[in-house]
């Protein structure tokens, strides 16, 4: 079971860093891991604010991990695994406080879906993004409420069915996904630290209420993003989706 999850916490500020050697996909283990640290970090009276980061320097999230998804032969355990980044995004959600984004290097698939869910997103000019799904046979079913929810349904749509193209941080950025990009890792860090201490001053109710009204309307995810997990389960078993999935891993 390779990768990590891991929480510090300094002077209010929880910050909680996911890893995986094969560029920070995230295997079914670490998806529930992170959104269990995600929920104690919600509840942790220390921390007033979280920030979501990944290791290295040369993608935040390779999505789900393709090692896995060659492995499931049936609907059921499909659902399963995509249930995983339900559950991380649902986590964010119900997540009484804000949670910040630190976006360092590329994004795809549910790589996206994660950065669309923080409530405040910080990149560098290397966090390209792709929504590749459908050039795997499956889709952006669980993710796409999230990307959705901060892009529209323009760019979701774009980003859904030109499944091949990486889209740059500036177009992130225009489109609301990201709320900041810089030039150097150096930079945003320095953005972040200086931003999350001035949100850490902030009152706690006011930041626990703000953060219930930029989830408005969205009460009914659990049954949504579980129903769109059956979707992608379904699909990821199919013939088309596991050659697909078999050649890109090759590649």
């Amino acid at each position: 079971m390779e990768g990590s999850i891991t929480l510090s916490v300094e002077k209010r500020i929880g910050v909680i860093t996911f890893a995986h050697p094969v560029h920070n996909s995230m295997p079914g283990y670490l998806l529930a891991d992170l959104a269990l640290h995600i929920r104690k970090a919600g509840e942790n009276p220390d921390i007033r604010i979280i920030v979501l980061s990944s290791g290295g320097d040369r993608t935040f999230c390779a999505g789900a991990s393709f090692d896995e998804l060659m492995t499931i032969t049936n609907a059921e355990d499909g659902k399963k695994f995509f249930m995983g980044f339900a559950q991380v995004i649902n986590a964010i959600r119900k997540c009484p406080k804000i949670i910040i984004g630190r976006v360092q290097g590329k994004a795809i698939g549910g790589g996206v879906g994660i950065a669309s869910a923080v409530d405040y997103c910080m990149a560098t000019n290397y966090g390209t993004i792709k929504l590749s799904e459908l050039a795997l046979g499956i889709g952006p079913f669980v993710i796409g409420p999230a990307v959705e929810r901060k892009v529209g349904l323009s760019a979701f749509s774009q980003l859904a069915i030109n499944a091949t193209e990486w889209q740059t941080a500036a177009w992130a950025k225009e489109k609301g996904l990201y709320h900041e990009v810089f030039d150097t890792v150096e930079q945003m860090d320095a953005y972040i630290d200086s931003f999350t201490q001035r949100l850490a001053n902030s009152s706690p109710a006011a930041l626990t209420a703000l953060k219930q009204v930029l989830w408005k309307d969205t009460d009914h995810w659990d049954q949504l993003l579980e129903e769109r997990a059956a979707i992608s389960g379904k699909l990821v078993t199919t013939d088309d989706a596991q050659m697909a999935i078999r050649a890109s891993k090759i590649v």
